[in-house]
């Protein structure tokens, strides 16, 4: 099995457009723009535009102490300047793109996690602006939050390739095989992920491995109980068992030691496996299918 965890972040593809559009409304500017940063620090590489008139900053490469970004970059915090054209204090090569734009005021915000430079949102005005410190402060918990998203989305990846290294063959595999609670512990950690993140498409993906790690897992010798219903996880049925006693989302998640955010998203995955309606319907049809008691 081969996870894949190519997908976007908050700098790439029509997450940073979106990201780009939140900047410009914040800002009442006339045009956002941005980028990542690449992996060596050495550059940003502008591929996200917002209400631009050209496509003159599209694919733009902006050397980490060059132009305002650059700038922004090698220092690791904003840059304004109100006559981009006239500015002192920073280097002009990059004049031409946004000339073809009609910029005069821009500012270079540099998005920042874990001491490391990740984006560079730039937002720009057609006409000169004196922009103050209540325009910059307004800005902290949008640059905060992308900071938390792209932290997120880091976790996320490391964990994904993680599992990746458990669930992917050796050009020469040993007779090894992954145990019920190694696989326990796989769907677990996926269901986690799931809850993590607010992608609608990255949690149907991680959703979409748990359901075939479930798939993979042996079945377990004959005892009395009936087998788990419609592929229910382990997990499910320790969080079903617990709402069969009364308990609320809250009290189950301090009885398995677990984020109510998670019982929330275990809970829901069991409804859907079991085709109930609510709560308590799910309680019903897995105490008829033999999964609680």
């Amino acid at each position: 099995m081969v996870l894949d965890v190519a997908r976007e972040a908050p700098y790439d593809g029509s997450r940073l457009v979106r990201t780009l559009g939140e900047f410009r409304a914040m800002g009442h500017s006339d045009v956002a723009f941005g980028g990542p940063v690449n992996t060596s620090a050495a550059a940003i590489d502008i591929t996200g535009l917002h209400n631009t008139n050209t496509r003159s900053l599209q694919g733009l490469r902006v050397r980490t102490g060059h132009g305002l970004g650059g700038k922004a970059l090698l220092i690791g915090r904003p840059v304004s300047v109100t006559n981009y054209y006239d500015a002192r204090g920073i280097t002009h090569q990059y004049d031409a793109p946004v000339r073809a734009e009609q910029l005069e005021t821009v500012t270079a915000l540099p998005i920042v996690v874990d001491r490391a430079p990740r984006m560079v949102v730039y937002l720009a005005h057609r006409a000169q602006v004196v922009l103050g410190d209540v325009w910059y402060d307004a800005f902290l918990p949008l640059v905060r939050r992308v900071e938390r998203e792209i932290a997120v989305d880091d976790e996320v990846r490391r964990r994904m390739v993680s599992l990746g290294g458990m669930l992917l063959p050796t050009a020469a595999p040993p007779e090894v095989r992954l145990t019920r609670s190694d696989l326990r512990d796989i769907s677990d950690e996926l269901a986690d992920l799931a809850a993590l993140v607010q992608d609608d498409a990255l949690r149907a993906r991680l959703e979409d491995v748990r359901s075939r790690v479930e798939s993979g897992r042996t079945p377990q010798p004959t005892t009395a109980r009936a087998p788990a219903p419609i592929g229910l996880a382990a997990r499910e049925i320790d969080v079903l068992a617990q709402v069969a006693l009364g308990q609320s989302n809250r009290e189950v998640a301090a009885s398995l030691g677990l984020v109510e955010s998670t019982v929330k998203s275990y809970l829901k995955n069991a409804m859907r496996k079991l085709h109930a309606s609510n709560r308590v319907h799910a309680v019903r049809l897995a105490r008829e299918a033999g999964a609680i008691d």
